[in-house]
């Protein structure tokens, strides 16, 4: 054995995560837990919508037809992803809450 490996502490995995309260890589997790959770109530709203719309008629010279049902869907989306950037109806908070328990992470 050398002094060099006598000396060095080793390196452990609690040592490392205590290195500060918000690391950059817990910053990162963070965020992507955010964004995880958005896109996750976005994608219920949007079956929720579809749903919502499914027997919603429109009038035949302005509406109607397999240009409308097609677009439908991309309609929908887009305005469940609206919903959730505009603070959604909660499900992205509590998604977020319990992902962050999962990874270890405090709220």
């Amino acid at each position: 054995m050398s002094a060099l490996t006598l000396t060095t502490p080793p390196i452990t995995g609690l040592q490392a995560s205590a290195a500060g309260p918000a690391s950059g890589a817990e910053m990162l997790k963070r965020g992507q837990i955010k964004e995880t959770s958005q896109k996750f109530e976005a994608s219920f709203l949007s079956v929720m919508m579809q749903s919502m719309f499914a027997g919603v008629k429109t009038s035949e010279p302005f509406g109607g037809g397999q240009a409308e049902e097609m677009f439908k869907s991309l309609l929908t989306e887009s305005m469940a992803k609206e919903v959730s950037k505009a603070g959604g109806v909660g499900l992205a908070s509590t998604v977020q809450r319990e992902m962050l328990k999962l990874q270890g992470l405090k709220d």
